[in-house]
């Protein structure tokens, strides 16, 4: 697959010749596997969040604070590296990473107190957040970044519709104790093939790059990467006790979750062949825009079907959406560092969410306000990001 050219290979954290055109197997296994290892948390702590609620009668708001440890931590991680970005191998990054998610995994399994379990999701969210770093890194030094981070994704979520099969039947059969053994051996094996990264540091962006204030646009982007997260990803430690809320087991609720990521790896895949030739901004727009939709109708739908089908494209969007508005982020000065905070904006807006939800699920006895107020918020993500895509389209035209 010829690499595609793009103003990411002219604004932000552009490489040599050598770096632009990395080997092709080995940089797809690594950073797909990196994608992997880093959105575990995020894609499948939910089933964890049901388990440990059904085995130790945890309550939604401390569930939500348990999941906000997690993500904070995921984010603290994040802004930690991002301005050390250009003196970081990603390779060393990704080790420490998945050393430090295994042992927070299987430590995880052993207990069932609630402080240790809290002590488990901050040890979780720092690895996962260095092993993003990671990505990150690796992605801005390809000289292609959005696409590569397409094509992780999309590798991501052909790995997880097979992992959303097994993760709730090892809950039912071994609890979740069996989940947390279970993640923490995918994590190994994630964590070895994350070994082929591309390597090095970021010794070829200037200094004066590197240290230059975010600005307006990258405030921007910045702002449109919270309200898209915490919009979008405030049920999402709820979204299987939501299906459960209409019948649909946690099994049935798995296979969805399957067809969705197989189906966003191929929307993601698609994705990565063409956009370095799309504009920034109406594919963003339209993305964003169905995605709040869907949020809105994951809560408030009455049917399996119905349920099952908004979850399918809320999915689809949301994976869509990611690297679309990162690539904003690498489009200005010092593209790998702003990445970096993107993303921990990200997980600390999607921590926010998540403990607004919990309490919010709590106050009111139910799931069913969290998805359209989540729409609203989500939506609003378009106001924030349309100036700096509308900026980079006339500029590239």
């Amino acid at each position: 697959m010829p690499p595609l050219q793009s103003m990411e290979e002219t604004h932000g954290s552009t490489g040599s010749t050598a770096r632009d055109s990395p080997p092709f197997v080995p940089t797809l296994i690594g950073i797909g596997a990196a994608t992997a290892a880093a959105h575990i948390g995020n894609n499948f702590t939910t089933y964890l969040v049901g388990g440990l609620m059904d085995r130790f009668g945890f309550t939604p708001f401390a569930m939500g604070a348990w999941n906000m440890a997690e993500t904070l931590s995921y984010a603290a991680a994040m802004f930690l590296v991002a301005p050390r970005a250009r003196h970081l191998d990603a390779r060393v990054l990704a080790m420490l990473a998945s050393v430090v998610v295994i042992a927070a995994q299987a430590g995880s399994a052993l207990t069932g107190a609630y402080s240790l379990l809290f002590a488990g999701r901050i040890g979780t969210g720092l690895g996962f957040g260095l092993m993003n770093s990671a990505l990150n890194l690796a992605a801005g030094r390809t000289g292609n970044p959005a696409r590569w981070i397409s094509l992780g994704i999309a590798v991501q979520t052909l790995l997880y519709s097979g992992i959303a099969i097994v993760v709730p039947q090892i809950g039912r059969d071994h609890g979740a104790f069996g989940m947390f053994l279970g993640l923490a051996g995918i994590s190994v094996l994630f964590g070895l093939c994350a070994l082929l990264l591309p390597g090095g540091k970021g010794d070829l962006e200037s200094s004066a790059q590197a240290s230059a204030p975010i600005g307006v646009d990258g405030a921007r982007v910045l702002a449109a990467m919270a309200l898209f997260a915490f919009g979008s990803l405030a049920i999402w430690p709820f979204i299987e006790r939501t299906a459960h809320a209409i019948g649909i087991p946690a099994t049935e609720f798995g296979l969805y979750q399957s067809v969705a990521v197989l189906l966003s790896a191929v929307g993601n895949a698609g994705l990565a062949m063409v956009i370095g030739r799309l504009p920034r901004a109406w594919p963003l727009a339209a993305a964003l825009g169905v995605c709040a939709l869907m949020c809105g109708l994951l809560t408030t739908v009455g049917s399996a079907t119905a349920f099952g089908a908004a979850f399918i494209v809320f999915m689809v969007s949301w994976f869509l959406t990611y690297p679309l508005l990162i690539r904003l982020a690498y489009a200005q000065p010092g593209g790998e560092r702003l990445a970096v905070m993107t993303s921990g904006t990200w997980l600390l807006s999607q921590s926010l969410g998540s403990l607004a939800a919990g309490a919010m699920a709590q106050g009111f006895g139910a799931y069913t306000l969290i998805g359209p107020v989540g729409g609203v918020v989500c939506a609003l993500a378009i106001v924030a990001a349309m100036p700096v895509a509308r900026r980079l389209d006339r500029g590239a035209a």
